[in-house]
């Protein structure tokens, strides 16, 4: 299957090892900066005939890629991705998968209307300890679900801003619930219903004064089936990342997922007694050597499936599009000062330009 990537910053490694760990021919790359690409090149041993471009448009109407990765700033995604779809390419796109409810939406209808798979780039949906839980609530071994929290208690210092002039921004980005937190965000909405009543959001920008959007978020979240979510995320911790927990407490049933990034069952409790819980912190334990983990590879693997067997992807445009509306509900209930009710019809990262200053 012909690949291309489109953009080679900080993610890109792990879109490149997932294409070739999946088999996939590499045809091309693509940034505006060449020696990201050489870079790249080089460190990969990408093969000599993989084209590099700095125009995305050119290199997909000459190389007519039929799987393209989108690694881009957050803000250039919908406009690549639509492009890539109406040229019958197929797109995984990295999480945000737009900064405005109205870009969501064109993306998942060109999808429909031109026939092709879009996948937001959740890839922590596939490490193992997340599996397991979503098999229990899939089992309904917890019962009624009660709450479930997340938290992303991170450190980003200066540096990390310095080195992209994009990062932080409500045009490209947005803060460290968009950026740093949105893929635990997407798991405690898919653990727990998904569909959403209402949000009440506070957020803040404490030691970041050099960013435009916030470095902290705190929100409680009212589900329709009458559980509760409580999400917690920052990039203030110091010195360094300490973890990226997802707690889910239910009738029957209470479960911990932590380390780096919701890698590593730390409590597994349920009546039913259906496993034995230290075996399952063992066989579903794993340790990869970031916070990006080990999900790439097997969400390449789903969808390139989904191409062939012309199905849906595990991770839809369309829970792309709820995890980006939870972050927006939370922005705006904060900057507005009341709780926010879902769905939301239009909101963007631009509406809350100037929040801070």
């Amino acid at each position: 299957m012909r690949y291309a990537l489109i953009g080679c910053g900080r993610i890109s490694p792990n879109h490149i090892v997932a294409a070739k760990n999946n088999g996939l021919d590499i045809v091309a790359i693509c940034d505006i900066n060449l020696l990201s690409m050489e870079d790249k090149i080089l460190k990969f041993k990408l093969d000599k005939n993989t084209k590099h471009y700095t125009d995305y448009k050119e290199m997909i109407e000459i190389e007519k890629p039929e799987l393209v990765s989108i690694c881009t700033e957050s803000g250039k995604h919908a406009e690549i991705a639509l492009f890539c779809i109406e040229h019958k390419c197929n797109c995984i796109i990295e999480k945000p998968i737009a900064l405005s409810i109205s870009d969501a939406d064109d993306i998942i209808s060109a999808s429909i209307k031109h026939h092709v798979k879009v996948c937001a780039c959740h890839q922590n949906r596939f490490n193992k300890s997340v599996q397991i839980i979503r098999e229990a609530i899939d089992m309904n071994r917890f019962g009624r679900l009660f709450y479930g929290t997340a938290h992303i208690r991170w450190c980003r210092d200066h540096e990390y801003f310095d080195r992209a002039s994009w990062r932080g921004t409500w045009a490209q980005d947005g803060g460290a619930l968009m950026n740093q937190c949105i893929h635990n965000i997407d798991l405690l909405r898919w653990m727990m219903g998904s569909e959403i009543d209402e949000v009440v959001g506070m957020t803040d920008r404490l030691n970041h004064s050099y960013i435009e959007a916030e470095d902290m978020g705190i929100a409680l979240i009212k589900f329709k089936n009458g559980s509760y979510g409580i999400i917690e995320g920052t990039t203030d911790i110091y010195p360094k990342n300490l973890e990226e927990t997802l707690y889910i407490f239910g009738e029957k049933g209470t479960v911990k997922a932590g380390g780096q990034s919701v890698n590593v069952i730390e409590e597994w409790r349920f009546s039913d007694m259906l496993d034995d819980p230290d075996t399952v912190k063992e066989r579903f334990h794993e340790n990869p050597p970031n916070v990006y983990g080990y999900g790439h590879t097997p969400l390449y693997a789903d969808v390139i499936n989904a191409i062939q067997q012309d199905r849906q992807p595990y991770v839809t445009a369309m829970d792309g599009k709820k995890a980006l509306e939870l972050v927006l509900a939370i922005y705006k209930s904060a900057a507005e000062g009341c709780s926010v009710k879902l769905p939301l019809k239009e909101c963007a990262t631009m509406d809350f330009e100037g929040r801070f200053q």
